[in-house]
C-alpha cells in the first residue's frame, strides 16, 4: 500500500449513497422482489462511473467503487454463496433496548432500507462456488476507473470478514459457532484472493471485533467476547495467507449508527487481539463522540512498525461538515499516536452508506464532508512540514 510520503494521503472506509433508482432496485432485490436486472445492471455501472468521479472531483487519493453494487456490506454473501436462506433474527444491541424510543426512531428511519436485522441465515453447508458476481464488480470499477481522466492513487475493494458475516448471517446449521467462522473463512478466502489477483487493495469489513460485543456476544463475559475476537481474528488470518499483508487493510467499528453506544467495548480490551491480524493498515473510527479520545490506546499500544493507520477525522453518522481546522487537528492526534506522518492516511469513520436506503447523511453532504476532508489533510501536510504539502 502507498504511503503518504509527499503529503497525507485521504481515504474512506468504503460505502457512499446510492442514487434513490438505484437504491430502491437494491432493497427490492434484497428482499425477493421482482425487478428489471437489465436495468439493475445499467443503474449499477452508470453509479460506479458517477462516484468513481466524485470521489476523484473531492481529492479521495485511495478509492473504491462506493459498493455500489450491493444492498449491503456484509449482507451481499447470501447472494453469491449457496447455503443460506430463511432468516436471521439478530439481537438488538444493548442499546436499543435500554434506550427504546431511540430504537423506535431508528425503526422508523429503515423502513425502506435493505435488511439488517433479519438478513438469511446458514441453512446448509455455505459454498462458494460461483465468483462472477464478485469478478464482475472488480472489473466494473476497474474499467471505470481507468476511464477517469485522472487516477486514484490506489484503488480498493472491500469484502466482509468471517466473523462479519457469523454474526450478521446467522448460523442454523453448523454444530458450533467457530465451525461456522472457519466454514466462511475457507469459503470467502475464494473472493479475496480474486481482489487481490484483480490488483486491488483488499479491505476487510470488521465491526464483529467490536461492535458486536453489544450485540452478538451481549450475554458473554469480556473474556469470553475476547475469546471470539482471537477466533475471528484466526479465521481472518487463514483466509487472507496467500495475500501480502501490505495489500490487505482492516476495518474495526463499533456500529455505524448515530445512537449512544454507551455499551461499546474499550478499544483497549480488543486492540491487542486486533492487532494480531495479518494485515498492513488498519482503520479505526476516532472522529465520533464516544471513541474520539482513542488514539491515546493506539499511542500506548504501538501500531507495527510496517502498519498503515487509517484514523476515521470525519464521522459518518451526522450531517454536520466537520471545519478543515478540526480534521487537521485529529489527523494531527493521529500521527501523534503513530509517531510517523508516512504511514498515517486519513478516512471517515465508516462508510456513508453501509445498507442501502439507511444512509444518515445526505448525499450532497458526504461530498462535502470528503472535501473538508482533503482541505484538513492538506492544511496537516503544511503544519507536518510534508514535502508536497
Amino acid at each position: 500500500m502507498r504511503k503518504s510520503d509527499e503529503r497525507l494521503l485521504i481515504t474512506h472506509v468504503g460505502s457512499v449513497p446510492r442514487n434513490p433508482v438505484l437504491r430502491d432496485l437494491l432493497v427490492r432485490q434484497d428482499r425477493g422482489e421482482p425487478i428489471d436486472e437489465r436495468e439493475l445492471e445499467r443503474q449499477v455501472e452508470a453509479a460506479v462511473r458517477a462516484v468513481v468521479a466524485k470521489q476523484l472531483e473531492a481529492g479521495i487519493d485511495v478509492g473504491n467503487d462506493g459498493e455500489q453494487p450491493r444492498a449491503g456490506f456484509s449482507t451481499y454473501v447470501a447472494r453469491r454463496m449457496r447455503g443460506f436462506g430463511g432468516r436471521s433474527q439478530r439481537l438488538p444491541a444493548r442499546d436499543m433496548t435500554e434506550f427504546p424510543d431511540y430504537a423506535a426512531m431508528l425503526e422508523l428511519r429503515r423502513r425502506a432500507a435493505a435488511r439488517i436485522a433479519d438478513a438469511p441465515q446458514a441453512v446448509a453447508e455455505v459454498r462458494y462456488d460461483d465468483l462472477s458476481e464478485a469478478a464482475r464488480e472488480c472489473d466494473l470499477f476497474l474499467r471505470c476507473a481507468e476511464a477517469a481522466p485522472t487516477p486514484f492513487v490506489e484503488r480498493f475493494m472491500t469484502a466482509a470478514s468471517p466473523g462479519t458475516i457469523a454474526t450478521v448471517l446467522l448460523n442454523a446449521y453448523y454444530d458450533s459457532h467457530e465451525r461456522y467462522v472457519m466454514a466462511l473463512a475457507r469459503e470467502m478466502r475464494k473472493e479475496y484472493e480474486l481482489i487481490h489477483a484483480r490488483g486491488l487493495v483488499l479491505q476487510l469489513d470488521c465491526p464483529d471485533l467490536a461492535m458486536e460485543r453489544a450485540r452478538f456476544f451481549q450475554h458473554e463475559s469480556l473474556d469470553g467476547f475476547q475469546r471470539a475476537v482471537e477466533l475471528h481474528v484466526e479465521a481472518i488470518n487463514q483466509a487472507t495467507a496467500a495475500i501480502p499483508t501490505d495489500r490487505i487493510r482492516l476495518h474495526v467499528c463499533w456500529g455505524n449508527y448515530d445512537g449512544p453506544h454507551v455499551h461499546d467495548v474499550a478499544l483497549e480490551a480488543v486492540l491487542p487481539i486486533i492487532l494480531r491480524a495479518k494485515v498492513g493498515a488498519l482503520s479505526l473510527p476516532l472522529a465520533n463522540p464516544r471513541h474520539q479520545h482513542e488514539y491515546k490506546v493506539v499511542a500506548r499500544h504501538r501500531l507495527p512498525e510496517a502498519m498503515l493507520f487509517l484514523p476515521g477525522v470525519i464521522d459518518t453518522t451526522t450531517n454536520y461538515v466537520e471545519h478543515p481546522e478540526v480534521v487537521a487537528d485529529r489527523i494531527g492526534q493521529a500521527v501523534e499516536a503513530i509517531g510517523d506522518r508516512t504511514r498515517v492516511i486519513a478516512s471517515t469513520d465508516c462508510g456513508f452508506g453501509t445498507f442501502a436506503g439507511s444512509e444518515m447523511c445526505a448525499e450532497s453532504v458526504v461530498w462535502a464532508k470528503l472535501r473538508s476532508l482533503k482541505q484538513g489533510a492538506a492544511l496537516a501536510s503544511r503544519r507536518l512540514g510534508a514535502r508536497g504539502a
